[in-house]
Formats: structure tokens, C-alpha cells, sequence
């Protein structure tokens, strides 16, 4: 699967939706989109990682760097993991695991519950 970033709006949200692996060759397109998303005035951003097969220490560098810019912006950072990610051990979610900032973010299920105000994230 080629890496890929889709990007779309829902409400006040942009949903980048992610897809293939997210490493040292891909993680500055992503970077990239980012900084473009903020750029056109977005300070909510949803990044869909449902779609990520495999993501090394340069993409949870991304999702950290996205963090810090969308606080910096007094905007909202949401992930999405698969919807059995805490129970099956999707591979994005036991890499913020392992490396302890799981914590760090707002995960949630699918785009409706990420982009919906009510919702609580999942817990970390």
C-alpha cells in the first residue's frame, strides 16, 4: 500500500486520513499537510490513522510536532485508531504505547466520534 494523505473538512474538523506507512521517507509529506492545514486557518485537525500499517519514531515525531503546533494555535489535536486499536494492539497504538505518549492525545474510534463535541476520547 503507497502512502497517502487525504484530507477533508467535517464541520470545524480537518480529517487527514492517513495511509500506508508513516517513516523516515513519509513522515515530512505529513509534516507538510499538516503545516498546510494550520496555514488555511484550521486549529481543529483529526489525523485518521485507521489506514497506518506500520509507523517508526520520525512519525510519532510528526504526531508530537503536530501536537505542539495545534496547542501553540489554541486549536485541537484528535487521532484516530482503529476501532478495536486498544483491544488488538494496532501497531500505531502500541508504538505510542511503548514509547509512553499515548497519553499525550485524544484517540477516538471513527470520524464521528472524533469530530463530535460530546464525545470523550478514549482513555490512555
Amino acid at each position: 500500500m503507497a502512502f497517502k494523505v487525504t484530507g477533508v473538512e467535517q464541520g470545524e474538523w480537518a480529517v487527514l486520513g492517513v495511509s500506508g506507512e508513516l517513516d523516515l521517507v513519509t513522515s515530512p509529506v505529513l509534516r507538510q499537510r499538516v503545516h498546510d492545514v494550520v496555514a488555511e486557518g484550521h486549529h481543529c485537525l483529526v489525523l485518521d490513522l485507521s489506514d497506518v500499517f506500520f509507523c517508526d519514531s520520525s512519525g510519532v515525531g510528526v504526531l508530537i510536532a503536530a501536537r505542539r503546533l495545534i496547542r501553540s494555535c489554541r486549536g485541537r489535536l484528535r487521532l484516530i485508531l482503529p476501532a478495536q486499536g486498544a483491544s488488538d494492539g494496532s501497531h500505531v497504538n502500541r508504538v505510542l504505547g511503548a514509547l509512553g505518549v499515548r497519553r499525550l492525545f485524544d484517540v477516538y474510534v471513527d470520524i464521528d466520534s472524533a469530530t463530535a463535541d460530546e464525545e470523550d476520547p478514549l482513555s490512555a
